[in-house]
């Protein structure tokens, strides 16, 4: 089982989280790399994001930059505390979706709620729920994962 499995099992056991909130992580976290940008997306597996670009992915990949990207747009909207908690020890505070939206950005909420099939408000919804605890499992060790790392737990099999 892959690094994203294991987060999102033990945040929705069963793995109960939406297919469009985990195409909607793709498209933030680790776009670039899954949509033909990088050496993950070398491998033959299927994309879960189209390769179709959303307009404002970075050169780290994905439309955030990767989890670092995302802890940095929170920081720059006033909300770092509350990233830094789902990323080091002890409780993940919440977020609401406003402040979700307003520190993901309104180009990027839309780019990644198309990209999911799903309304923003949708989309913010379910990111504000299952975000700090996916985050906080990917982030078990208190470090960041490399965007390599999340490109293959995007793209690894369940079960594999």
């Amino acid at each position: 089982m892959g690094l994203l499995d294991d987060a999102v099992n033990q945040v929705a056991p069963g793995g109960n989280v939406a297919k469009p909130l985990m195409i909607a992580l793709g498209a933030l976290l680790v776009h670039k790399m899954m949509s033909g940008g990088g050496a993950a997306a070398q491998n033959s597996e299927p994309t879960l994001v189209p390769k179709a670009d959303a307009g404002a992915a970075t050169p780290d990949g994905g439309l955030l930059g990767g989890l670092g990207g995302l802890v940095e747009k929170f920081e720059k909207a006033g909300q770092g505390d509350t990233a830094k908690s789902w990323v080091g020890n002890g409780p993940n505070k919440p977020i609401d979706p406003g402040s979700l939206a307003k520190a993901i950005g309104p180009q990027n909420v839309q780019a990644a709620a198309q990209q999911a099939g799903v309304n923003e408000q949708q989309l913010l919804q379910q990111l504000a729920q299952n975000l700090p605890g996916i985050v906080d499992k990917l982030t078990a060790n208190g470090s960041i994962p490399s965007l390599q790392q999340l490109a293959s737990a995007f793209l690894k099999k369940p079960g594999s």
